[in-house]
């Protein structure tokens, strides 16, 4: 273990995540309402339709891949009867097709980026610095999904543990160090993804409308009178008096009978 380990899986962890915090926090008080993705969608929607769909919902999946294998120890997998033949056979499978679909989809997206005039106009300079180091951690995440079929190195052993170590503020330096080079990229593409995250487009992540699925239900009332014409709001008659003073009916004077004159 050298001074270098040391630095990339020992402090620049720490680093990153105090970039990310800090940036992000920075950005939401002199950037609140810059928290978007700035969607190009009027310029082109066709292949925004289908890229878009494809590549989200296929990194869902990457992302929670990357949740199982990481901060699920191997030996809660075994006592839910889980093999590690099966562990292992099921992984790659279901990360190799969602790693594949989400290369698709943001092939799609840079496509169009690239093709529509008004789309490419579009794109910042922080874009340019995004998609590349996005393609690449995806490119290494599936060099090392399909490596792990035919090399025995077993990453729930080496960077599973690192990742978990992290958590305890005491990094195993070691079981990072003994990686292949596939996961050290991989790991290292991933961080700096995580470092430019607060001045990107990705910082729209942290408005995912969660508070959508607890927010209390909207009551709407019928504007139609109790005659289908007039407004009409519950607890109230439908034909309510209005404001001011309407007209009265004059009152015949007393002693007199009022009369209708003909013609």
């Amino acid at each position: 273990m050298t001074h270098v380990h040391i630095a990339l899986w020992g402090v620049l962890p720490y680093l990153v995540l105090a970039v990310l915090v800090g940036g992000t926090a920075w950005r939401y008080r002199y950037d609140r309402f810059g928290f978007t993705t700035r969607s190009s969608q009027l310029h082109e929607s066709r292949l925004l339709r289908i890229g878009g769909p494809l590549f989200h919902y296929a990194l869902f999946l990457v992302i929670g891949g990357h949740v199982m294998g990481l901060l699920v120890p191997e030996s809660l997998t075994e006592r839910l009867h889980v093999s590690e033949r099966m562990y292992h056979f099921s992984a790659p499978a279901v990360g190799g097709a969602a790693g594949v679909a989400a290369v698709v989809g943001l092939g799609i997206l840079l496509h169009r980026r690239l093709r529509v005039p008004a789309v490419r106009a579009a794109t910042s300079r922080s874009d340019r610095l995004v998609y590349p180091l996005l393609t690449a951690a995806l490119l290494a995440g599936l060099v090392a999904t399909a490596s792990s079929v035919t090399n025995p190195y077993d990453y729930r052993l080496g960077v599973s543990i690192w990742f978990r170590s992290l958590f305890a503020l005491d990094p195993d330096v070691t079981a990072m160090a003994q990686a292949p080079f596939t996961y050290q990229l991989h790991a290292l593409l991933g961080m700096a993804l995580f470092a430019l995250w607060p001045f990107s487009r990705l910082v729209h992540a942290f408005t995912a409308p969660f508070g959508y699925v607890i927010r209390p239900y909207v009551v709407y009332r019928s504007r139609r009178g109790a005659d289908g014409r007039g407004p009409h709001r519950p607890g109230i008659p439908a034909q309510a008096p209005q404001v001011g003073h309407p007209a009265r009916k004059a009152a015949p004077t007393p002693g007199r009978t009022a009369r209708r004159t003909p013609g």
